[in-house]
């Protein structure tokens, strides 16, 4: 008959070891520069976290522990809180980032989701943009006159059959954990339906091929020079979301020296054209010559070396949506509301951000 070893069965042995985290992580682990641009970032936001949380009543999460960890969950595409929580438990990696020691013990997923929106009340994540961008404009990055803006569809955490009428109440579901929903030959539109599970979405297509779905319109503004994400905006979806948004970017680039603005052929109508030259915007907007009335965009433009260059830089935003999308996890959102909504996806430009710098300043260093 078979025996088993001493101690294997009757006893319950514990393992021990005297190496922290810190000694664990390899020296040319791509997360260690990360960390690095991370810890500067969140030094500069001692004061905006001081004011955020009461010195009174029960303790919190560490704000700084909470970014971190947000960080994570965008940069291993982490689809939950409860298996970004599961990976904190035993992931000695994740916890040498956050700044968990080995025996500390790890959130509940409901209070650190409560933490989480509380972040929202302070605009931190366009504060903790703002602060890693300083970094890339330090390590001269950034350029500070050519530009590209693109837009791209969010889809939001709502399903089809929660766009309804607002005219009228629904009736009682058949089944309320899955209610049947005729809406087929039923014209619906933003003017007369709404989400009742996320109000501020939008109907919305990428274009005439395709379905529609609830979503919002993410943009981003770009640099040319190393393709980094330098402001962001999120709208409700609509025909004109992404001109709109183009011109909200611009007017928000520092400085007062003229700068140009890339773009798709989207954007080349004669009032955003007219809107960016007023704003001493030079628009170097793909011409659509298919469009009726011509092109907005003349040989005073295009006739430019540096017309032809924008278009070749303004198709490295596709990268950014790519990464933002798939990496990210934003290709359906997982929060409903314009303004946590907007604040995710901000958050998720700085992570882009903090990849994207990591391969410029820290070439040696190569991702996993």
């Amino acid at each position: 008959m078979f025996q088993p070893m001493r101690g294997t069965d009757t006893q319950q042995s514990s393992m021990f070891s005297y190496l922290s985290p810190e000694e664990r992580v390899p020296v040319s682990h791509p997360l260690r520069p990360i960390r690095q641009m991370v810890d500067e970032a969140l030094l500069a936001l001692s004061p905006a976290f001081s004011r955020l949380y009461s010195a009174f009543g029960r303790p919190s999460i560490p704000p700084e522990k909470l970014l971190r960890a947000l960080l994570l969950q965008v940069l291993y595409t982490v689809r939950s809180e409860r298996m970004l929580m599961e990976q904190l438990e035993y992931n000695l990696l994740f916890r040498w980032f956050v700044g968990l020691n080995m025996d500390e013990a790890v959130w509940v997923p409901t209070v650190f989701t409560k933490n989480r929106d509380r972040l929202l009340e302070g605009d931190i994540a366009e504060k903790f943009f703002a602060h890693v961008l300083a970094q890339a404009r330090a390590a001269n990055l950034l350029s500070d006159e050519h530009f590209s803006v693109d837009g791209t569809l969010i889809e939001a955490w709502a399903s089809q059959k929660s766009f309804q009428r607002k005219d009228r109440p629904a009736p009682p579901p058949d089944d309320p954990g899955n209610p049947t929903v005729n809406f087929h030959g039923e014209k619906r539109s933003n003017e007369t339906h709404q989400s009742t599970t996320d109000p501020d979405a939008r109907l919305a297509r990428k274009s005439g091929g395709h379905e529609s779905k609830l979503a919002y319109c993410g943009n981003v503004l770009i640099e040319n020079r190393n393709g980094l994400v330098v402001d962001t905006a999120l709208l409700q979806c609509s025909g004109m979301a992404e001109r709109q948004a183009a011109i909200i970017l611009a007017e928000r680039v520092e400085g007062n020296e003229r700068i140009t603005l890339g773009a798709d052929k989207g954007y080349d109508t004669k009032d955003l054209v007219k809107e960016l030259r007023r704003r001493n915007v030079t628009p170097h907007v793909s011409q659509n010559t298919k469009r009726r009335g011509g092109s907005a965009i003349d040989g005073r433009t295009t006739r430019h070396e540096s017309y032809h260059v924008s278009q070749r830089k303004r198709k490295r935003i596709e990268e950014v949506f790519g990464w933002v999308k798939t990496i990210g996890t934003l290709r359906k959102t997982r929060h409903r509301g314009l303004e946590t909504v907007a604040w995710v996806f901000t958050f998720t430009a700085t992570a882009y951000n903090l990849v994207r710098m990591r391969n410029l300043i820290f070439p040696a260093v190569q991702s996993a």
